[in-house]
């Protein structure tokens, strides 16, 4: 399942959201085994566990949208907005504050 995030940042600090992001979700979600691999600048892949089944997806970021694909298995179907709503909500706030100001004394 494609969802697109749309964003009006620069490249670069919209990558830096996006790191941002991706540590707090890891650290959020903790109970999940959740990971971020980062494949090139502008990809990660990224993956938790439900139910004892892995989740995975591809997060890929481009001049105004990132796009989030995931894979769910078929049992787990149900969950797939959910994992899509996790996802869109940790990218969302951090292209917020990267808006604001906010990640400028943030290392990521």
């Amino acid at each position: 399942m494609k969802h697109v995030i749309k964003h009006d940042l620069n490249i670069d600090l919209a990558r830096k959201a996006m790191k941002k992001a991706f540590e707090m979700y890891v650290a959020k979600f903790e109970k999940y085994n959740p990971t971020a691999n980062w494949t090139s600048e502008n990809q990660v892949k990224i993956g938790f566990e439900a139910k004892g089944v892995k989740i995975q997806g591809d997060v890929d970021l481009r001049p105004n949208e990132i796009e989030v694909d995931m894979s769910v298995p078929f049992l787990l179907k149900p969950f797939q907005g959910k994992a899509i709503d996790v996802v869109d909500k940790e990218i969302k706030e951090w292209i917020g504050k990267a808006k604001n100001g906010e990640l400028d004394d943030v290392e990521a």
